[in-house]
């Protein structure tokens, strides 16, 4: 029970009023107050000192923990000092929102204070203990690298127990720190006999890509925990394995192995691996997960078996390509077949080319441009943008630099309708940087304003910028013609891009922060009684999404951890906004993705909420919000399919999955979603 709940009860047993009347009523309407103010400042990222002072002394413990985490959304180092003594907070939600706030905002003069939290006479426990971690992980550098290499090596406040939260968070929050990571303290726990500390260990070097670990990736490979198996093979690319210097023939063969393993996720993981290896000698030994019971492997491995080549690869893309299979996976395998053999692709695609589905042309589209297609391929004409943009891009990933046919295809698409064609015409005609294009970039961002979402603007402001940097002459003209006349952009999603990478576009436009959010401070104390004073089922509402032929999968949705965020959420569930959507993203053993009524990653509502980054991890299956940067969530959100730690305080968990999981993983790309509902 909550300090709240106890001193309502207290007033209530001793004859206090319960009501908007009563004493009780004015304490909450007083908290409701100081929590709408926290809310408005947070939402609109303005760091007001005296707000959040006040707020982070305050004798509600709610009140403290909510303004710790938007002290540390917003990302003022001010608030560095004045959440410091939070750490030593009677109330462990606080310190433990106070070492999280402090890991988001990335102060690396929080460091000595945290480690003096974690070593001194009265240590922290362990809940706010591995808060702490996590946040030194996040600010990194040397310090903190020294201080994990001793707790690792046992010395101070930290023994050898496997079953030690904090030493298992050392050990897995090790990734974050990158040529500071103590590599050598963490070997042997990749042959620990607890589980738990062998996976984190196995996921830990694996991101670092370490070779020091490399012998003993191999043997993770045999793990008995699957997880760790497949993280083991998730690491082993090719890349990877020349790094450090092992047999590529070798270690190929034990992926090729592993594609066969009795767990989804570890033959995932191994394809995936393969993949970079593009040996054809491997895609004989690989063709049998073509038939694979579980279409998101299906899927994978068509991914890899167009990677490598060879006539055993075309061979069994074209069967899966014409054969009558889930569409994903039929879909998957004409692309992939496109880089293969051009002559089975043709015959394959001919059905699809004439298709009024823009998804069957599209992946006509991406399978054509999957070998140079020439000076004007077919799909750069398609009736739908979302064909054009999907060639345009498969394309920019077949050839570099600046091709003279792409770049050519990228200038006649910077006036296309379309905003996401123009968003990769851009992209393809930055390539080149040439001050001739600059006429026809300048009138491409002036009429990006009409547009819903801002990849337009943003791809043409990087063409823009891409040729201002060709020297002093493209830097004056560059000014003069564009940036003298360029109007403050009203997005303050395009105006943060500035601050992080056109310093002059930023000192004309202004700040990007704070935002005018439009929302009164009425609706945020509505937020806050609807999401953080009530303690029940109510602030944490469940929806189930019915995707058809995958039965229901229940979420309940995080209304205390990311208010603003579920409150956008359920306006879209209750304009039915989702139904009728299509999974547009699916990544096998990573995630799933919706919210794009467009259905090719660009669509959305129009505008964008700001991130609530929280304490939740990406553990287990969660729902969490989809972004291009910072502060640029909508409507797009995804679920992920495995543990993902690397996604962990940067992308908003809003919500977690209460049932469903076995319908969940059987997902695929394009599956038709009939509806989400409360």
């Amino acid at each position: 029970m909550t300090r709240r709940a106890v001193a309502l009860c207290a007033l209530f047993l001793s004859g206090g009023v319960i009501g908007r009347t009563g004493i009780a009523s004015a304490q909450e309407e007083a908290v409701v107050e100081r929590l709408a103010l926290l809310l408005a400042a947070e939402d609109a990222r303005d760091f007001n000192p005296d707000l959040f002072r006040r707020g982070l002394v305050a004798p509600d413990s709610l009140v403290r923990r909510i303004a710790a985490l938007g002290a540390g959304r917003i990302g003022d180092l001010r608030a560095t000092p004045l959440l410091v003594p939070l750490l030593a907070d009677p109330d462990s939600t606080v310190r433990i929102a106070a070492a999280f706030a402090l890991g988001l905002l990335r102060d690396t003069a929080a460091v000595r204070p945290l480690i003096d939290r974690l070593t001194g006479p009265q240590p922290l426990e362990p809940a706010s203990a591995v808060e702490a971690v996590t946040a030194l992980a996040k600010i990194g550098g040397r310090v903190v690298g020294t201080f994990f290499a001793g707790a690792l090596a046992g010395q101070g406040a930290f023994g050898q127990d496997a079953r030690d939260p904090v030493l298992r968070e050392i050990v897995l929050q090790s990734w974050r720190l990158g040529r500071d990571a103590p590599v050598a303290n963490l070997l042997p726990f990749m042959d620990d006999t607890s589980l738990a500390m062998r996976w984190r260990a196995v996921y830990a070097l694996g991101r670092l890509r370490a070779p020091e670990a490399a012998e003993r990736m191999l043997l993770a490979l045999h793990d008995p925990q699957p997880y760790a198996r497949s993280l083991a093979a998730r690491a082993m690319t090719l890349s990877y394995t020349r790094a450090a210097r092992l047999s590529p023939s070798s270690v190929g063969d034990l992926l090729a192995r592993l594609a066969s393993d009795p767990n989804t996720q570890v033959r995932t993981n191994a394809l995936q691996a393969l993949e970079t290896y593009r040996d054809s000698t491997q895609s004989a030994r690989i063709s049998p997960q073509l038939d694979d019971p579980v279409s998101n492997v299906q899927v994978a491995a068509t991914a890899t078996m167009g990677a490598l080549g060879g006539s055993e690869a075309a061979k069994g893309l074209a069967r899966l390509a014409g054969g009558k299979g889930p569409f994903a996976v039929r879909r998957a395998a004409l692309v992939a077949l496109g880089g293969v053999d051009t002559m089975r692709f043709v015959a394959a695609s001919d059905a699809w080319r004439k298709s009024g589905d823009w998804r069957e042309r599209a992946a006509v589209a991406e399978g054509t441009a999957a070998r140079p297609p020439g000076t004007d391929p077919w799909f750069l004409s398609d009736r739908d943008g979302r064909v054009v943009a999907a060639g345009l891009q498969a394309w920019s990933t077949t050839v570099a630099g600046a091709d003279p046919a792409l770049v050519a295809a990228g200038r006649r698409l910077l006036g296309h309708a379309d905003a996401g064609v123009r968003s990769v015409a851009a992209d393809v005609v930055t390539r080149a940087a040439d001050p001739a294009d600059l006429p026809a970039l300048s009138a491409m961002y002036a009429g990006s304003g009409r547009d819903s979402f801002p990849d337009a603007a943003l791809s043409a402001l990087k063409a823009i910028l891409a040729i201002r940097r060709g020297g002093p002459g493209e830097e004056a003209r560059v000014d003069r013609e564009f940036l003298q006349l360029a109007l403050r952009p009203g997005d303050y999603v395009i105006r943060h891009w500035a601050e992080e990478n056109w310093p002059e576009a930023a000192a004309k436009w202004g700040p990007a922060y704070p935002v005018a959010t439009g929302r009164t401070l009425q609706e945020y104390r509505d937020l806050a009684r609807r999401f953080l004073i009530r303690n029940d089922s109510l602030s944490r509402p469940r929806v189930r999404i019915e995707t058809e032929g995958r039965g229901p999968v229940e979420i309940e949705l995080l209304g205390p951890d990311a208010p603003l965020t579920v409150a956008n959420f359920l306006r879209l569930v209750d304009r039915h906004f989702f139904d009728g959507n299509r999974w547009h993203r699916v990544v096998p053993n990573f995630v799933v993705q919706d919210g794009d009524p467009r259905g090719d990653g660009f669509g959305g509502p129009g505008g964008a909420i700001r991130d609530e980054i929280n304490m939740n991890r990406y553990d287990g299956p969660m729902l969490g919000m989809a972004l291009s940067g910072p502060d640029t969530g909508a409507s797009q959100w995804f679920i992920n399919l495995s543990a993902q730690p690397h996604l962990d305080g940067t992308y908003t968990i809003f919500g977690r999955v209460l049932g469903g999981t076995a319908g969940l993983v059987r997902i695929t790309q394009g599956d038709l979603i009939k509806a989400i509902r409360r």
